[in-house]
């Protein structure tokens, strides 16, 4: 016997992070699929400003696995959208903001789905990351000048974010038995 089998009275050791079983990896597949139809089909897109539901999946493989998981479909999400399908020329930053949005998804709403946390995920994700970091790098990709673009942005930012917040709150109040066709 293992271990830390032993030091639990015989049972297997709690895992920390989600399972990487067929059904898990197939769920994240299907989740990233959906990412991509969203993002690159679904959505309203200039070339400075992006309107849509693209979050959704992101938002669900952080409910349902975590940071990390989340963090991989919207990176893979990006990456693989922007090599499939590209809108404009791929831009290594955008992707980066991809994982860190998956990432704050995860650490903010796999466990407590209350409103401070969605408040919070929110926040970070349309402020921080879209209005700050995605605004930086479409100054540096298409030489534009930050303040203005933050000023056209910031309307994005206003929209995505009462969005955000009440698309994310009614998945928060789902029933569990949603959930239980993935594993969880």
């Amino acid at each position: 016997m293992k271990q830390n089998e032993e030091e639990s009275g015989g049972q297997p050791a709690a895992r920390h992070g989600p399972r990487l079983d067929a059904r898990t990896l197939a769920t994240l597949g299907v989740l990233l699929a959906m990412e991509i139809v969203l993002s690159r089909f679904l959505s309203i897109s200039a070339w400075n400003v992006k309107i849509g539901f693209s979050f959704v999946p992101v938002v669900l493989a952080a409910m349902l696995y975590g940071a990390l998981p989340a963090a991989a479909v919207a990176a893979l999400g990006d990456f693989l959208g922007a090599w499939l399908f590209p809108i404009g020329p791929y831009f290594p930053g955008f992707t980066l903001t991809a994982f860190l949005t998956g990432l704050t998804f995860g650490l903010l709403l796999r466990g407590e789905r209350s409103v401070r946390n969605t408040v919070l995920a929110v926040a970070i994700v349309q402020l921080a990351l879209g209005l700050g970091l995605n605004t930086l790098w479409i100054s540096l990709l298409y030489g534009s000048p930050f303040a203005p673009l933050l000023a056209t942005r910031s309307v994005q930012c206003a929209i995505l974010s009462v969005v955000q917040f009440v698309t994310i709150r009614a998945l928060a109040k789902l029933p569990a038995h949603y959930f239980q066709g993935v594993g969880i």
